[in-house]
């Protein structure tokens, strides 16, 4: 089995697994925190770091059919979110390659604002 590497965010606001407190995105990736998770509010992220990706499988969601992969934290394994793989519908296209964080499954830790100086 591979040794799994965190990757450790340097900034003023990073957002964190709220179980695990891994690391997983900066505050200036966030896309929008205008999207709707399986259990409430998410934000769309540009670029996440420290999850694992399950299998592939399309949605019918809000905004119409999708290829999607759920996200799980790569420390303790719970569920944060999808990312989206494919878009069907060409105003949907710009979330391909991005991740739905949901707002219940993170925390935001400031002490990261140190590592900075």
């Amino acid at each position: 089995m591979a040794k799994m590497f965190k990757i450790y965010l340097c900034g003023s606001s990073i957002y964190s697994c709220s179980s695990c407190h891994t690391h997983l995105a900066k505050h200036d990736q966030i896309v929008s925190k205008a999207f709707q998770g399986r259990h409430g509010r998410a934000f769309l992220f540009s670029n996440v770091v420290n999850i694992t990706l399950g299998p592939k499988e399309d949605r019918i969601l809000i905004t119409g059919l999708h290829t999607v992969a759920d996200c799980y934290c790569n420390c303790c394994q719970a569920i944060l979110g999808w990312k989206y793989v494919e878009a069907f519908e060409e105003s949907q296209k710009y979330k391909e390659g991005k991740c739905i964080i949901e707002k219940a499954r993170m925390c935001i830790d400031t002490a990261g604002a140190a590592l900075d100086n």
